[in-house]
């Protein structure tokens, strides 16, 4: 357990870890820095990598820092490759006649250290190395520094601007992303060799919408920096959909007093991911945190817990996406750690290319290979758990590189060397330039992109909101006290759809359309109106043909017996005229069925009112020739005049002149037209006769009822007057029929819909007119065809007596 403590302390906090094994600082040197790498020329480009950790302790003044006594080096041994890429650029280089011909180019590295005071010290000792280290005096080390590469990270970038600023020395800094200090670092001679941090932002955004995640931890280091990456991206989340499930600080520096302290903070820390709903988490800060985190999965499995306890602490799976700044880099004694939970992670990375000659470059490194190289014995050793002194378990230098797993080497360039690569190559170019005296441009283009949301098939796509997402045919609705991601769905209301996943809110379909029962996509409607096709359509027209036909014979019997008294008593002409009307209303029912268009629109209603006015102004003046007449024949009568075909004719020609008036005045204002009605069925689009005029049209119908009710009114009051065939009887009941079937259509036709609308009106027309016909000549036609000897001047007499 011991040993397991002292690991897991050396990997999370590798700067308050001392050991037995220390190094004496050299005497004539203030601040000893135990690891460079040098090679001389007339031109010098320095390096100042982030590769190793060391215990510096802090300065009391009580005796020289060059007293202090130091940690054994805890390296990175994935960065070992930033080095060699400086010193393959320079090599690559020099090898070129055309570049820089007749010109030595030498290099000088040395190492952060990951601390600000040795920081400062190795970028003086950049500027005024010599034997005894004395700032602003050159001696010993003679060259011509043209350049500075480094740091890996912000701070590094800060501290060495800091100088280097103020002797024009240009900086070039490989993987540092953030605007340092307040834009302090914005001098002629800093240059950023990685892109702006902001632009990951968008990444990082269209990475998260691509997969649909929109709730999401975040996992930043307690500093400046994450505070600025917190406040820049919340607005981001915030615009884009998104929400933060949770954000989990964790301490740039984390000193502890004892183990207790520490086992508490661990296991504080993986409460931050257990029970939430957000797999995606988005880690931002440096490599160190990757680093942390993984110490922290491995360390509650070493927690002597209780099932209970396990499965409080128990971690599910998550899909971790980093930031260019991280890099998925382990301590060698991080190598038997289970680091499963890191596969399938996403990684925004700086761009690369593939360079053969630095892969057969590394090929050939050894620890014979340099004597110059300070750093390969560290390297070589811990990379390949050995030692390259005289022990049982000694290395041979012949280890192969390639045998490395990623996480602790890589062969190919990675994205922070090939920015170094590309440093050395610029003041190259800029030296060429100013050497040959040309304005020529030489400009370096990345080529290529990167591929942010390649996936690989195996890797799982999690599911990482705050609830399920809306289907369709649903909105989502605001849950009260809780952030925007977190929402309730609804069902949309009628008449309007969702078609995608977590609408906001639902939409209507186009005037042509109609959502389907799940209301998550809208369906074509269809066009309906009633037609001769359907069987609705065939029932009425069959009738109104029927009753055509009957009323037809009903014509032809009494014009073939047009001279027997029954036919000749009730005014001829008014009969003839009244059997005709009948005909013309069952025959214009069949206009009302069909595909509407502008001339059956025109004569629809028009046809119906005049025709209609015309049957029943001929009944009405029936019934008032049979008043007339029994009024007539009292003796010394005024109304004497009046009888006659002229009385009865004129009450027909000036009613329907009425409604024929009403019916020009409806056609010259606003006529009826083919349209369309989209809104009063679902599903449906109804052809139909737009009425134009709906005033128009309920006044062709009130003057109908006007005349119905007066003709209705005076054969009940003559019901009763002798007659010799009680044809009053007869109208009376007729006009009850015609009153009873068109005050039963007004509620019956205003609340249907569609071409039930129509049939209820043909109804109409074929009950009332067939009313009519029924109640008027059927007994006419009884006793014309079944009884003829009743149809006689005898028994005519005989009843009027």
């Amino acid at each position: 357990m011991v040993t397991v403590v002292f690991m897991v302390l050396v990997v999370v906090f590798p700067h308050i870890v001392c050991k037995a094994h220390n190094v004496m600082c050299a005497v004539n040197d203030l601040v000893h820095v135990p690891h460079e790498w040098y090679q001389p020329g007339e031109i010098l480009i320095g390096g100042i990598v982030s590769y190793i950790y060391y215990l510096v302790p802090s300065v009391d003044f009580q005796k020289p820092p060059s007293q202090e006594q130091i940690d054994v080096p805890l390296v990175v041994t994935k960065f070992y490759q930033h080095i060699l890429a400086l010193v393959f650029a320079v090599q690559e280089i020099s090898k070129n006649p055309k570049l820089l011909p007749n010109i030595t180019i030498g290099f000088h590295i040395y190492d952060s250290y990951y601390d600000a005071g040795i920081t400062y010290r190795t970028t003086l000792g950049l500027l005024f190395q010599s034997r005894r280290f004395v700032p602003n005096y050159k001696c010993g080390r003679q060259g011509n520094l043209m350049g500075v590469i480094g740091g890996l990270d912000s701070d590094t970038s800060s501290h060495m601007s800091d100088i280097l600023g103020l002797y024009k020395i240009p900086q070039f800094s490989y993987g540092s992303f953030q605007r340092v200090m307040n834009e302090q670092t914005d001098l002629p001679s800093f240059y950023r060799m990685v892109p702006n941090e902001e632009l990951q932002y968008q990444g990082i955004i269209h990475l998260l919408l691509h997969f649909g995640w929109k709730w999401v931890g975040i996992m930043i280091l307690d500093d400046d920096n994450g505070e600025h990456f917190l406040k820049t991206l919340e607005p981001m989340f915030s615009q884009s959909g998104i929400c933060s499930a949770f954000t989990n600080r964790a301490p740039d520096e984390m000193r502890f007093h004892n183990l207790a302290e520490m086992n508490d903070y661990i296991l504080n820390s993986i409460k931050g991911f257990r029970k939430t709903k957000a797999n995606a988490v988005l880690i931002y800060g440096k490599t160190a945190i990757i680093r942390w985190l993984a110490a922290i999965l491995w360390w509650k499995k070493l927690l002597p817990l209780s099932d209970l306890q396990y499965e409080e602490y128990k971690t599910p799976g998550k899909v971790w996406i980093t930031t260019a700044q991280i890099d998925f880099a382990f301590f060698v004694l991080q190598r038997t750690w289970d680091v499963q939970m890191f596969h399938g992670a996403i990684s925004f990375t700086v761009h690369s290319n593939e360079h053969l000659g630095f892969q057969n470059f590394i090929q050939f490194i050894n620890p014979s290979s340099s004597t110059e190289d300070g750093f390969i014995k560290d390297f070589w050793e811990q990379a390949f758990d050995c030692f390259l002194q005289d022990f049982d378990d000694s290395c041979t230098g012949e280890e192969g590189l390639e045998s490395l797993p990623g996480p602790f080497f890589e062969m190919s360039m990675t994205g922070h060397s090939y920015s170094i690569y590309n440093s050395v190559y610029a003041v190259a170019h800029a030296l060429h330039r100013i050497s040959t005296s040309k304005s020529k441009d030489k400009t370096m283009k990345n080529k290529g992109g990167l591929d942010l949301l390649n996936v690989e098939p195996w890797q799982v796509r999690p599911f990482s909101q705050c609830n399920e997402k809306c289907p369709p045919g649903t909105s989502k609705k605001k849950k009260e006290g809780e952030k925007f991601c977190c929402y309730d769905c609804t069902s949309c209301p009628e008449g309007k759809i969702s078609d995608q996943q977590d609408m906001d809110y639902c939409i209507s379909c186009s005037e042509d359309q109609y959502p389907n029962k799940e209301k998550d996509h809208c369906l074509p409607k269809v066009q309906t109106f009633l037609s001769f096709e359907e069987h609705l359509g065939i029932s009425l027209a069959t009738l109104a043909l029927y009753f055509s036909l009957v009323t037809a014979l009903v014509l032809a019997v009494f014009i073939k017996h047009r001279d027997t008294p029954i036919v000749k008593a009730n005014n001829r002409s008014l009969t003839y005229i009244l059997l005709i009307a009948l005909l013309l209303c069952f025959l214009c029912s069949l206009l009302f069925i069909g595909q509407p268009n502008k001339v059956t629109c025109l004569l629809r209603q028009t046809a119906f009112g005049i025709i209609f006015s015309i049957a029943i102004s001929s009944v009405l003046a029936k019934t008032i020739t049979v008043v007339v007449v029994f009024i007539a024949s009292k003796p010394g009568s005024i109304f004497r005049k009046w009888v006659g075909k002229r009385l009865a004719l004129s009450i027909v020609f000036s009613c329907s002149l009425t409604q024929l008036g009403i019916c020009a005045v409806w056609l010259a204002t606003s006529p009826p037209f083919p349209g369309q009605d989209m809104h009063s069925v679902s599903g449906e689009i109804i052809v139909e006769c737009n009425e134009g005029s709906v005033s128009m049209f309920y006044c062709v119908l009130g003057y109908m009822g006007f005349l119905a009710t007066i003709s209705f009114s005076v054969a009940f009051l003559a019901r009763k007057l002798p007659d010799s065939f009680n044809e009053a009887k007869f109208i009376t009941f007729s006009m009850l029929v015609f009153c009873s079937v068109w005050l039963s259509f007004v509620p019956t036709y205003l609340s249907t819909k569609g071409k039930y609308m129509v049939a209820v009106e043909i109804f109409s027309i074929l009950a009332s007119s067939a009313g009519l016909l029924g109640c008027i000549f059927s007994p006419k036609c009884y006793i014309i065809i079944l009884r003829p000897e009743l149809n006689n001047r005898e028994q005519l007499k005989r009843r009027n007596n």
